[in-house]
């Protein structure tokens, strides 16, 4: 058996260096300041959790991407939460128990079995909102504005807003009268926008042609707004829900046009993401020359009915690291000031180190007989002794 190098990771694990913690923290921090102002109260769930918790209201995709492992003291099966949404759901609906809109925030690590094809990493750093206890479309609206507002912070743009809605799928299913493992299949199928295969499941299993209509049509309704006024003409006969889908995302889109005139929104009716999760409007941000999402959310309704309450509820994450990295905040930060102070016994040279730490400047002081100056530590000030004081002196 080869020795691995003990340098080495396991392939989509990283570790974060200095520079990019530095600010990666000073981005967590001003998210968080964004939420708390909205009224968002942050909480932190636990790492490691009972599987089935982790895996409430989540479906297969979540199962597949969870790190499993058996609790030597109880013997029990537990989980590294790859997605912290059914923990904070379990948080408002088991521990807050509150009958108002609860409105919860988070940041920490999870853990993907599996890496994504474009985003090699397999433990991001999950940031996110979630508001509980409302089920009208301006929770909805809340919760994209407050995403949209955390991407502004990061100073990415242009953002461009994608919404989708599974209940309009989910009604279609109905109306066809097809059976659960037929919907999973068909929806496999339109998620890969395999023609060829539709075509032959529709056959199969669709026997009004007004039902294959819809399917057929479903996948080429994507676009900008006006696609909603075809979608409108396609789905004439389609039952209510499809309608009252259909309206909300119109009236979605024209609060968010007075709020964002300049936001580009795009719709695809056959995006499903999460389709097993979500309950009904769902939405991703992009920028440019980036493959895939980098925010997402939507609705995932009554989630919490097995810790105890069910509620309507909502919410967005996205992976911290990622926005760190691209965002342009990294090149633009002033140089900060590191002071080097001698290795000297000197009482006034302590007082000065404790006084200007708790400015917040930072001070590394030399240890006795060390490899390397202040130059070497990357410090760009030192501190020198003036007759009886201790100044700050700039190196050139």
């Amino acid at each position: 058996m080869l020795q691995k190098d003990p340098w080495l990771l396991p392939d989509g694990i990283e570790e974060i260096l200095p520079a990019e913690t530095k600010q990666l923290e000073i981005l967590r921090q001003r998210l968080l300041d964004v939420f708390s102002s909205w009224g968002y109260k942050l909480v932190i769930p636990p790492l490691i959790d009972y599987l089935d918790a982790l895996l409430t209201g989540s479906g297969h995709d979540l199962d597949l991407q969870t790190f499993k492992l058996t609790d030597q003291l109880s013997g029990e099966l537990l989980g590294i939460r790859a997605d912290m949404t059914p923990q904070i759901a379990r948080i408002d609906a088991h521990h807050l128990r509150s009958k108002v809109p609860a409105r919860l925030c988070y940041v920490g690590s999870v853990l993907h079995a599996k890496a994504n094809d474009l985003e090699k990493t397999r433990s991001p750093m999950q940031i996110g909102a979630e508001l509980y206890g409302h089920a009208g479309i301006e929770s909805d609206l809340e919760i994209i504005q407050l995403m949209l507002e955390m991407l502004a912070i990061a100073e990415l743009k242009p953002i461009y807003l994608d919404l989708g809605h599974v209940g309009i799928y989910r009604a279609l299913a109905r109306q066809a009268n097809l059976t659960e493992s037929q919907e999973d299949e068909l929806f496999d199928i339109l998620q890969r926008k395999a023609k060829t295969e539709l075509d032959g499941f529709l056959n199969n299993h669709v026997h009004e042609t007004l039902y294959k209509d819809f399917f057929t049509a479903l996948p080429k309704l994507n676009g900008a707004e006006d696609i909603l006024a075809t979608a409108q003409q396609v789905f004439a006969q389609a039952n209510s829900a499809v309608k009252q889908a259909l309206a909300e995302l119109q009236l979605l889109a024209n609060k968010l046009k007075t709020l964002f005139p300049n936001l580009v929104i795009n719709f695809d009716l056959a995006e499903l993401r999460g389709y097993k999760y979500h309950t009904g409007i769902i939405f991703a941000a992009f920028i440019p020359n980036i493959g895939k999402e980098i925010a997402r959310g939507g609705r995932y309704d009554n989630i919490g009915e097995v810790f105890g309450q069910a509620r309507p509820a909502t919410g967005f994450s996205a992976d911290l690291k990622q926005l760190t990295r691209l965002s342009p905040i990294n090149s633009t930060n002033p140089v900060q000031q590191l002071i080097f102070a001698p290795a000297i016994d000197d009482k006034m040279l302590v007082v000065k180190i404790r006084n200007l730490r708790t400015l917040g400047l930072t001070v590394i002081q030399q240890l006795p007989n060390q490899f390397g100056d202040a130059q070497a530590l990357g410090c760009n000030a030192i501190l020198e002794k003036n007759n009886q004081n201790w100044i700050i002196k700039t190196l050139a």
